[in-house]
C-alpha cells in the first residue's frame, strides 16, 4: 500500500480563477486519485494565501458551492487577508 506522500492527486473539473469584485482567486477542489474520498476545498489569493476547509466534502459541487456561498457571504477579499481554517 502507497503511503500519502505517494498518493496522486485527482482535482475537479470545477477548479479554476474565479474573479469578482476586483480579487482573483484560484479554487482547487481535490481528493486521492482513484478513491472514493471526500473532497477538500482550497481557495489561493494571487500572492499565495492559502484559506482551506477543515470540513471535507460528499462530492465536487458541494465543494464549490460552499465557496460560491463563502464568497457571497464574505466577500471575495476575506480570502487574500490572511490565512483561514473554515
Amino acid at each position: 500500500m502507497a503511503d500519502a506522500a505517494d498518493s496522486e492527486i485527482e482535482y475537479s473539473p470545477l477548479c479554476g480563477w474565479v474573479t469578482r469584485d476586483g480579487v482573483t482567486v484560484q479554487v482547487h477542489i481535490f481528493r486521492s486519485a482513484g478513491t472514493s474520498d471526500e473532497w477538500t476545498l482550497e481557495v489561493v489569493d494571487q500572492v499565495g494565501t492559502s484559506t482551506v476547509w477543515k470540513e471535507l466534502f460528499p462530492d465536487d459541487q458541494s465543494a464549490f458551492e460552499d465557496f460560491e456561498r463563502a464568497a457571497s457571504e464574505d466577500g471575495m477579499r476575506s480570502f487574500s487577508l490572511q490565512q483561514h481554517l473554515h
